[in-house]
């Protein structure tokens, strides 16, 4: 199917292009990867490559004109192709005048030049088969997929559809890389390494090395700051060097679903014949009494301290809450967190949670669960526990009880899109109620972490291609940053219970590994559970060094439907943190080795 190539869009405040060069000619051979043409931009000039084999059908423009982003300069199809309504639409919208039917009038359609080939009439067509209504309704409009958030749901939907051959474009209206980036996973754990660095030099002296000052040790926040902001400028950067290679089209500004074919940014609007919808989600509040004269942070602030606390309150005993605890706590902040529900970390099992509360309150951490916060005053937080009114004093306080999706402005009511407590509910494949919309990411509410977001955008983007891929969300690891670190996917043991009765359980402590040893850190275990009836593995939790890296052999050998005997049978190498895979997996037989 021929494709219209549009000047892209290569920067926030590009406008335009100015053409440098055509690599090609009219009716010659281009395969996908082959430099077409360079353009210059208001920074350099950049060569732009073919997403697609065929042939150059029509050249729009000469070199040396410039013309507006996303108009159209060429096409590139099959020889044979009947690319007529696609060239009367792009010089439509170039404001250039079409051939007239005399014009392309030719006796024989063997001697068509490629020009006129491109505006005989559908009855001079001998040579292959009109295109069907519904492709030529494609070809026709600015793009084949426009996604909407750029946050890593939005730009791997983006690049996945471009590598699947569809003229693809994304909107931002902030930075590309969305929360998870800029104001969230990224940022978070650059802050958290500071800290790790701080802890090794502390506790360098057990490790043999002497001599170290530890007088003025401290972390000073403002060069923690300069580097996060250079590693999040870094990655941001990347993101639109993967747009160029594969194509793909950024558009700056916020962008509203005008029809199920249509968004506008500003006064522009763009048409295709998908539309992903990846919005993202909001930081959550609650609606509670706050005195304005209480230094009130959310997560964005938080991540933007230049100075370190006395003293903070952290209201949420989510990922959120936790991390930013063992942040503060360990750079010498006094750190409470008042939890709503029994326990922190509600999503990890109950006995990876005792630990990780322990550890906690071992660095000075106040903990406090079963705790409804109902108001915020000038100087503290107040609470209600066992049927009594307490408060804990603050001069800062985070609030940090998780977010909630956010559909970006987008009148999904009007729209026909279908949503629940503000989520868009989508099925296996990412579609929405109007099923030529797709919504990946938080703004489904489904599970909110980044990684979930970048499958749900493959999956889109693959489906709406023509492929039938589902989202499967039993198997998605979890992943706390604290130290030791947690990280957990599948069941835990209370929901494997309730699921499959008599399960069998193995664990392993780090106290009995020898890299843990070396490494000077042997707190924490794994856990792991399997159904009775094959001994598959339906559930891992760890509590340990490095454990968020090592959750990575539980998600493959879940989405292998592994069973206890396959991952124990499997020789990890000595000495390694991994090889307590392979012992819990031999407990969980009642074949324990090394305890």
């Amino acid at each position: 199917m021929a494709e219209i190539i549009i000047m892209p869009k290569l920067g926030f405040n590009m406008d335009e292009g100015r053409l440098v060069q055509w690599y090609k000619k009219e009716g010659e051979r281009i395969d996908k990867g082959e430099a077409l043409f360079s353009i210059e931009t208001d920074k350099t000039s950049i060569d732009i490559e073919a997403t697609g084999d065929g042939m150059v059908r029509k050249l729009f423009i000469e070199e040396g004109e410039a013309v507006p982003v996303t108009l159209p300069i060429a096409i590139i199809g099959d020889a044979e192709e009947d690319i007529e309504a696609l060239v009367r639409d792009a010089l439509g919208k170039l404001g250039k005048e079409a051939p007239t039917s005399a014009e392309a009038e030719s006796p024989s359609p063997a001697s068509l030049s490629l020009e006129e080939e491109a505006v005989r009439t559908p009855g001079d067509r001998t040579l292959s088969s009109k295109p069907s209504e519904h492709e030529t309704a494609s070809a026709v409009k600015d793009f084949d997929v426009i996604v909407i958030g750029g946050g890593p749901g939005g730009y791997v939907a983006a690049i996945k559809a471009a590598q699947l051959g569809k003229r693809t474009a994304i909107i931002e209206k902030d930075q590309f890389g969305g929360v998870c980036m800029n104001r969230g996973c990224i940022p978070t754990k650059t802050l958290l390494r500071s800290v790790e660095s701080l802890k090794e030099i502390r506790e360098a002296e057990k490790f043999g090395v002497v001599g170290l000052n530890l007088t003025d040790l401290r972390l000073d926040m403002a060069r923690v700051q300069k580097r996060k902001a250079g590693i999040v400028g870094q990655l941001v950067g990347g993101i639109n060097g993967l747009f160029r290679k594969n194509g793909v089209t950024p558009i700056s500004g916020e962008g509203f679903i005008k029809d199920q074919n249509t968004v506008s940014v500003g006064d522009k609007e763009y048409t295709a014949e998908y539309l992903i919808i990846a919005t993202g989600s909001s930081i959550k509040s609650l609606p509670i009494p706050i005195d304005s004269r209480m230094e009130l942070l959310t997560s964005n602030e938080a991540l933007e301290l230049a100075e370190i606390p006395a003293d903070i309150t952290i209201i949420g005993g989510g990922v959120i809450g936790v991390e930013f605890a063992y942040f503060f706590a360990s750079i010498g902040t006094k750190v409470t967190v008042v939890e709503f529900l029994d326990r922190i970390l509600p999503m990890v099992d109950e006995e990876i949670t005792k630990q990780v509360t322990g550890m906690l309150e071992q660095m000075g951490v106040k903990v406090y669960t079963s705790a409804r916060v109902t108001g915020i005053s000038e100087d503290a937080v107040r609470f209600e526990k066992d049927g009594k009114s307490e408060q804990v004093g603050a001069s800062k306080v985070l609030m940090a009880v998780g977010r909630g999706p956010d559909p970006g402005g987008i009148d999904c009511e009007k729209l026909g899109i279908r949503t629940e407590r503000g989520a868009i509910v989508t099925d296996s494949f990412m579609r929405t109620t109007v099923k030529n919309i797709y919504a990946v990411g938080d703004v489904n509410g489904k599970a909110m972490l980044a990684h979930t977001a970048s499958a749900e955008g493959i999956v889109a983007a693959e489906h709406l291609c023509g492929h039938q891929k589902e989202m499967d969300y039993n198997r998605i690891p979890s992943a706390i940053y604290i130290q030791p670190e947690v990280a957990c996917i599948g069941l835990t043991e209370a929901q494997a219970r309730e699921k499959y009765g008599d399960v069998k359980i193995g664990r392993f402590p780090l106290v009995g590994n020898g890299k843990a040893k070396v490494a000077g850190d042997d707190r924490g275990m794994i856990k792991v559970i399997t159904e009775p009836r094959y001994q598959e593995i339906v559930g891992v939790h760890i509590f340990g060094l490095h454990a968020t890296d090592l959750i990575a052999e539980a998600a493959v050998a879940m989405n292998l439907e592994a069973t206890a005997e396959e991952v124990a049978m499997s020789i990890h190498p000595h000495p390694t943190i991994s090889e307590i895979y392979h012992e819990a997996f031999h407990a969980a037989m009642d074949k324990a080795i090394h305890i």
